[in-house]
């Protein structure tokens, strides 16, 4: 029985498809929000004379200039044009996308399209749909006046080919920006991108960045954040964090016990049981309502008026049948859903229990892939702190165990968790790197042959994610009496200026010196 009610929504949803296009025949408009530069009048459209300008600079800017649809949307912003915020047009300023709706929109040479999106199943849902946009679609006369010449429509459209097509990557095509779209702006909370900065400088390196589109590119939403991030520091440092993670033990065996574990989904097949109950009686009362029916006596004083009611009953009956079963395939699908996500989280699982092993040796595209999977925001500073992070609070798509308990967030913020992160992250190194290093003459001092300055970086770093240079770990050692060779690369000048370390860094050298038995 669903699956004739199913079958007569469609024949209604036909017929009321079949009604539209007939109006668009006809010239007419469709219903619905008028688009930007008209309004609605008695159901037909008329020139908005206080939105029409902005429609004639867009098309007159995009023909005659050799500024794309981002260019036309910086020279409305720039140049003073207000646009009319209104219920399908809430964002104050002119996108982008905006801009190429306007373009690609024929009512504005009047005609009426029929059609250019479609809603349509998603595939593999029961009852999910989206909206498609359609490649090819009928376009017909209409009746309301047009704000630009056909020519000026077919112009814009011969460009649109030229200017579409998908631009190869030239910039290491193996490079991967591994944490776009998860990094989110500290000023509007919107994602940032990749961007390179090509090799102009004098080591002739091209350096990659990540940075917010809504300071550089058009899209309606304004922001001040104008700072590009530097990927390889911000990667690594994620990287690290997750490490730090998942070399505890206490991680891994809480992953461990997670992997392979029902997912409970109790509640919701007790209320798929309850609606069951709910359904097998709905279809008894309409049997019931039926066997009435069948059996009213015909010559009855009151038949007309019996069977009319008999008929109310039965037809709510549909309805009610109808509205149970909606609600058991909601709940079946979000069932379906959970069990799918546990599957996710379990491969998600199994990878970070060798993330080590398997991350560094991904490609760049493969490391972007696992941290999407993984990582569904990284929330930033407006700025970089003493300690050399931008990272506010990531937040996870999966629960993960830290200290534990299950969370979904890491905040990064307070002494508290950046502490408990410390913890993380203090492990003994697990690999080692054999190198040469071409000595002078010179014998090593007792403190030289005891920590290399890139150990006492690579310890600060490890325990604290705090980065120091040589010059302060050499300030700090000459305050010791630690003896150092002697430079051979002094400044020529008479009184060089040297950056001081600060006090909070000089602890932490003291530290690692103690950690190296170098100082008491």
């Amino acid at each position: 029985l669903s699956a004739v009610a199913e079958i007569e929504r469609e024949n209604i949803r036909t017929q009321t498809m079949a009604g539209r296009e007939q109006k668009a025949r006809e010239g007419k408009w469709n219903g619905g929000f008028a688009p930007y530069g008209y309004k609605l009048e008695n159901g037909n459209l008329v020139i908005a004379e206080d939105e029409v300008e902005v429609i004639r600079v867009i098309y007159d800017r995009y023909i005659h200039t050799n500024e794309g649809v981002a260019g036309v949307a910086k020279y409305l912003n720039r140049n003073g044009y207000v646009k009319k915020l209104r219920q399908n047009n809430t964002i104050p300023g002119f996108s982008r996308d905006f801009v190429k709706n306007v373009l690609y929109n024929p009512v504005y040479m009047g005609k009426i399209a029929y059609g250019r999106r479609r809603t349509e199943k998603k595939q593999g849902t029961r009852n999910e749909m989206h909206v498609v946009e359609q490649s090819e679609f009928p376009v017909y006369e209409g009746q309301h006046e047009a704000i630009i010449s056909e020519e000026d429509w077919y112009l814009a459209q011969e460009k649109r080919k030229i200017n579409s097509f998908k631009r190869e990557k030239v910039n290491n095509p193996d490079h991967a920006h591994i944490l776009s779209g998860i990094l989110k702006c500290p000023c509007c909370g919107k994602s940032m991108y990749g961007n390179i900065a090509k090799a102009h400088s004098k080591d002739k390196k091209t350096r990659y960045y990540y940075y917010c589109k809504n300071t550089v590119t058009p899209t309606g939403h304004e922001c001040s954040f104008r700072l590009n991030i530097e990927q390889t520091e911000i990667n690594k440092f994620v990287a690290k964090i997750i490490s730090a993670m998942v070399n505890n033990p206490r991680f891994v065996e809480a992953i461990q016990a997670k992997i392979g574990t029902a997912v409970d989904t109790e509640d919701m097949e007790k209320q798929i049981a309850v609606l069951q109950g709910q359904l097998k009686q709905a279809f008894g009362t309409k049997s019931r309502l039926e066997r009435q029916m069948d059996t009213l006596d015909i010559n009855d004083a009151h038949y007309d008026r019996k069977i009319l009611d008999l008929q109310r009953r039965y037809d709510e009956q549909y309805d009610t049948i109808e509205e149970i079963e909606v609600q058991i395939g909601e709940l079946q699908s979000q069932i379906r859903s959970i069990q799918q996500e546990k599957i996710s989280g379990d491969n998600i699982y199994r990878l970070l229990l060798a993330f080590d092993e398997v991350y560094h040796s991904a490609t760049e595209a493969e490391q972007k892939e696992f941290m999407k999977a993984f990582i569904e925001r990284i929330e930033m500073f407006p700025e970089k702190r003493k300690d050399g992070s931008w990272i506010k609070k990531i937040v996870f798509n999966f629960p993960v165990p830290i200290d534990g308990e299950e969370v979904k967030e890491l905040p990064l913020e307070t002494e508290t968790t950046v502490e408990t992160v410390v913890q993380l992250v203090r492990k003994k190194p697990d690999t080692y790197i054999d190198i040469t290093v071409d000595m002078d003459e010179l014998d090593l001092t007792s403190s030289e042959a005891k920590a290399t300055y890139d150990e006492i970086k690579d310890y600060i770093f490890n325990k604290h994610c705090v980065k120091v240079s040589s010059l302060y770990i050499a300030q700090v050692k000459q305050k010791h009496g630690i003896i150092e060779r002697d430079c051979y690369n002094n400044s020529k000048k008479e009184s060089p200026k040297q950056p001081q370390c600060p006090p909070e860094k000089v602890k932490l050298i003291e530290e690692a010196l103690r950690h190296f038995k170098m100082i008491p």
